[in-house]
């Protein structure tokens, strides 16, 4: 593809943990944090934002690349390792864009400290208590109806992993649920202690969500801007909870002007 961003990965140590990082483009720092689903190596998102930011991907603790921990039994914990990556890379007040999971441990993360960011994104973020619908349960269905359930347009999902995934994204999907469980398991997918903490969190946060979002009901939007003292919320028409994978061009357009707005 002409004048597509170059990438390159790395393992990282942090916390005494080998974590994987892919890094492409130029521009003030963005890191992404993905689903609990995990994440492919590239995405058009992730390509999209490359163009205007130093984009910088880890795989989660567990997940993808990256070696599991044992010892880890929150999601706290990976906020913490993530508050190390970013030292260890040298990164200063990057924006953070949270993908579902990741925006629950991005969230984490502004609340220890943020003045350490410039910006947050939150798409469709786990982390509070949904006061209408629920969180689906991935333990009562299968991997693969898990991330399939994600997307409003299912043939968005074949699109993006293929009528029928291959074997190696299968078990990709089942480690990364196993990993799921072990840390965000009782209480399911959220924090009884975060919404407390979001009053702290002043920097500026854009809050976005699929208005068809099967793993969590975009209502909880309004939670989420009501505990964050500086947020706003954008509705993606059409689309499932997996924002950046069925709506890659509108996340990244949104996310980049949000970036550019004072």
């Amino acid at each position: 593809m002409a004048n597509a961003p170059s990438w390159t990965e790395r393992t990282v140590n942090a916390a005494g943990l080998k974590l994987h990082v892919s890094r492409g483009g130029k521009g003030p720092p963005l890191m992404v944090l993905h689903h609990d689903f995990g994440t492919l190596e590239r995405t058009a998102l992730y390509d999209q934002l490359a163009k205007s930011f130093d984009v910088i991907v880890p795989h989660h603790a567990g997940w993808g690349k990256s070696e599991r921990p044992e010892w880890m039994r929150s999601v706290r914990d990976q906020a913490v390792l993530y508050q190390g990556l970013i030292s260890d890379l040298g990164v200063e007040r990057p924006l953070l864009l949270g993908l579902g999971f990741g925006g629950w441990i991005a969230a984490e993360m502004a609340s220890m400290a943020p003045r350490e960011l410039s910006k947050l994104v939150l798409a469709a973020p786990f982390g509070i208590k949904p006061d209408e619908g629920y969180i689906l349960d991935q333990a009562i269905i299968s991997y693969v109806d898990y991330p399939r359930a994600a997307f409003h347009d299912h043939k968005a999902f074949d699109a993006v992993y293929g009528h029928e995934p291959s074997v190696d994204q299968l078990e990709a999907w089942d480690i990364g649920r196993e990993m799921s469980f072990r840390i965000a398991w009782k209480p399911y997918m959220y924090s009884q202690t975060l919404p407390h903490l979001l009053g702290a969190v002043k920097v500026p946060t854009l809050i976005v969500w699929g208005d068809d979002d099967q793993h969590i009901h975009m209502a909880t939007a309004n939670q989420w801007k009501r505990a964050l003292p500086n947020a706003r919320v954008e509705i993606v028409k059409a689309c499932g909870h997996a924002i950046d994978l069925e709506k890659p061009a509108e996340l990244a357009k949104l996310v980049t002007a949000f970036a550019a707005s004072t």
